[in-house]
């Protein structure tokens, strides 16, 4: 309790301008922030720049945020921030090497060319689905789903929150989902 207290002093400081309280928050929660990252990139110096970039969007976002669990908040924004650094990193990776992602489609190498163009066209197939979603989902799910982007980023293009894009995500795939029944029947 007394540490909800503390945080929402802190929050209410640094909306008042105190240089002081960003600070003192980013010491409370330094440790915390890190170890969330560690475990998912497995490199100190990597998590060190993971960590500056958590902090930097909590500082953006606090003023527009007022998060009931400061900590559980700052643990998803930490959480998300490791997952597109490694997304980052994989494609900077298969661009530097010009491999292509081998690991995750090692069946696609064993497909005949009639399986090949079977599967380019239940691709195809799908992206004309999601194109002829209502435009707030088809933005979303082309985005999330075609273009990699983490729900941060297609929050900030789309100037939506992240329980916005949850929901239209969660949506579009439903109706595509009833969609592509409709045509399987």
């Amino acid at each position: 309790m007394v540490k909800v207290c503390q945080d929402e002093l802190w929050i209410e400081n640094f909306l008042a301008k105190d240089p002081q309280a960003f600070e003192e928050l980013i010491n409370r929660y330094k440790a915390y922030v890190f170890a969330i990252i560690l475990r998912l990139v497995n490199d100190p110096d990597d998590a060190q720049d993971i960590a500056q970039e958590v902090f930097l969007q909590l500082y953006r976002s606090l003023s527009e945020q007022h998060p009931d669990h400061l900590q559980a908040w700052i643990g998803r924004i930490a959480v998300n921030k490791a997952i597109d650094w490694k997304r980052k990193r994989a494609r900077q990776l298969e661009l530097a090497t010009g491999d292509v992602d081998r690991q995750a489609a090692p069946a696609e190498l064993d497909l005949s060319p009639e399986q090949m163009l079977l599967k380019q066209e239940r691709e195809s197939h799908v992206k004309d689905l999601c194109r002829s979603l209502p435009p707030r989902y088809s933005r979303v799910i082309i985005k999330y789903h075609f273009e990699n982007k983490s729900y941060q980023q297609i929050a900030r293009d789309e100037g939506i929150s992240l329980k916005t894009v949850e929901s239209r995500l969660y949506r579009a795939r439903k109706i595509l989902r009833e969609r592509w029944e409709e045509g399987a029947e």
